[in-house]
């Protein structure tokens, strides 16, 4: 990455040119990185007004940098970061949560309740966490997200090399993701694979995910594990399709929401499960598998579901029997 143009003492734009190593990364990530210290919120305000340029143009946030882009970065205040409150002796309990790590990659068994990543007054997210746990590999970034409620398999590249192949995966549907989701009622569809497209909107409650016939492709397979009588029935859920709330909406669109969802799920069987001591929403990432594209190599890695989810597992096992 070379500027173009120098900067002076006071915040002024500049130029950068895209290399190699950055080349395949979305131009809002790249703009996170450089602009160290900036708010979100305040990086995506400058894409959306035009004020950040890639070769003289508008771009969305979601545009692919290209070796050779030449990127407007506009004039900003960068407030020097601030180290998370949590020492690194503080997150030594992060590192029994990793499932596996080589060189390249690391899959983290996030606890339900910890965001994947800082922001809207959250100062500490698991990405911000492991990269205190690894200070020597700052470039380690999410590959994917899942919610804050949700708990299990949160993959994560080490390098910027490994980032790009991983999305392509992405983009090319070649992830295979799978949930646990404990579900309001007796499921009586069998094994269904549900292609509903998915928008989203911001409300004051903040971002909220609804069907929408011009909304983006979203499709998830539906199979039973255990049915609890009439009370509710545990499936495992996969999904080539990685939209924001997904599964939530999809599973409630069918009639069957998701046990503890305070967004999409419904209240009644919430305040029922509270009674079984459920504490959050019933959603567990139990397993992640892709091949390398550049070996072929086959990986996959999994999460057993936690202790708290199995103990309403038997819970409910109980009350069916009744």
């Amino acid at each position: 990455m070379q500027r173009l143009t120098s900067k002076s003492a006071s915040p002024a734009a500049y130029t950068t040119e895209v290399d190699l190593e950055s080349a395949g990364q979305r131009v809002d990530n790249f703009l996170l990185r450089v602009l160290k210290g900036v708010p979100r919120a305040h990086v995506y305000q400058l894409i959306r007004s035009g004020q950040v340029r890639v070769n003289r143009g508008r771009v969305r946030a979601s545009y692919r940098l290209k070796a050779g882009d030449l990127i407007r970065v506009p004039p900003v205040n960068q407030r020097p970061r601030t180290k998370p409150a949590i020492a690194e002796t503080g997150l030594q309990w992060l590192e029994q949560r990793i499932l596996y790590e080589d060189g390249r990659i690391l899959v983290l068994d996030k606890p339900a309740g910890m965001a994947v990543h800082g922001g809207s007054g959250i100062q500490l997210g698991c990405i911000e966490a492991l990269r205190t746990l690894r200070p020597r590999q700052p470039d380690m970034d999410l590959v994917h997200r899942l919610d804050r409620g949700t708990s299990g398999c949160l993959l994560v590249a080490k390098r910027r090399s490994a980032l790009r192949a991983l999305h392509g995966v992405l983009r090319e549907g070649g992830m295979e993701k799978r949930y646990l989701a404990l579900l309001r009622g007796s499921w009586q569809h069998g094994r269904l694979s549900l292609s509903v497209p998915l928008a989203k909107e911001r409300r004051g409650d903040g971002k909220r995910v609804h069907v929408a016939a011009g909304g983006k492709r979203a499709q998830s397979d539906f199979r039973v594990i255990e049915t609890y009588g009439r009370l509710a029935t545990l499936m495992e859920v996969t999904i080539p399709t990685g939209r924001t709330h997904q599964i939530r909406v999809h599973s409630a669109h069918v009639g069957h929401p998701i046990a503890g969802d305070p967004r999409y799920g419904d209240s009644e069987f919430n305040e029922y499960m509270r009674g079984l001591d459920l504490r959050r929403m019933f959603l567990h990432a139990h397993a992640l598998g892709f091949t390398w594209p550049d070996s072929g190599e086959v990986f996959m890695v999994s999460s057993q579901i936690p202790d708290d989810l199995r103990s309403v597992q038997e819970r409910l096992q109980a009350e069916a029997a009744i």
